[in-house]
């Protein structure tokens, strides 16, 4: 951990608690699907910097900005797009790893096909509900598992969960997948979210260990 990392504030609305009944260590990575220093849950913990945000899907606004043609995706426009459904396995930084979710909801390369990126983007800014931003590359963002997700497990997404409408982007650790989406910023270089600016990793790829910001 990088100086200063041990004075990062946890998450607020943490639900923990300890190994056993719903946490387990795995006896091995299961065939390369459990990040090593991960703990298995049957659970979904909530993890929220600040207070769970409570709002209707018919005011779900997506704004795209930055280096991008500006564009107002509301929930009806998002309905309209293909739905998919996929199944996989999400990771925490807080150790906990997830198998087999199901999410349902419009994948980004879906969404991309309606927004016009101008030259020069490299990355883009998730921002939400409350102020939280988070980072990720362009090659991160426009993976085709990557989700505008309103469904966990053929249920309307909770707004512990994020919902109604959060990013799902289960190839780095959970923080990266914005809860309470309301934009997508496109810029021409990397630029630090909230907690990449309070010592977290740049990228957070769980098989790398990515945690912080001299891992």
């Amino acid at each position: 951990m990088v100086s200063g990392a041990a004075s990062v504030p946890a998450p607020a609305g943490v639900e923990c608690g300890m190994l056993g009944k719903f946490f387990k260590k795995p006896a091995d990575d299961m065939g390369g699907r459990v990040p090593p220093g991960q703990t298995l849950t049957v659970r979904f913990p909530v993890l929220t910097y600040g207070p769970t945000q409570h709002y209707r899907p018919e005011d779900v606004v997506i704004r795209i900005t930055g280096l991008a043609e500006e564009h107002t995706f509301t929930w009806a426009d998002l309905m309209a797009l293909p739905q998919t459904t996929l199944t996989y396995d999400i990771h925490c930084v807080t150790h906990w790893s997830k198998l087999d979710t199901t999410w349902t909801g419009v994948r980004v390369t879906d969404l991309m096909a309606h927004i016009g990126l101008k030259p020069g983007a490299t990355h883009v800014m998730q921002h939400s509900v409350g102020g939280y931003t988070t980072n990720l590359s362009l090659e991160d963002f426009l993976r085709p598992e990557n989700l505008l997700a309103h469904t966990f497990d053929g249920q309307p997404l909770d707004a512990e969960h994020g919902g109604p409408l959060r990013l799902v982007v289960p190839h780095l650790y959970f923080w990266k997948s914005a809860k309470w989406l309301t934009g997508l910023e496109f810029m021409p270089g990397d630029q630090p979210g909230f907690w990449e600016r309070n010592g977290y990793h740049m990228r957070g790829d769980p098989f790398a260990e990515e945690r912080y910001d001299d891992d």
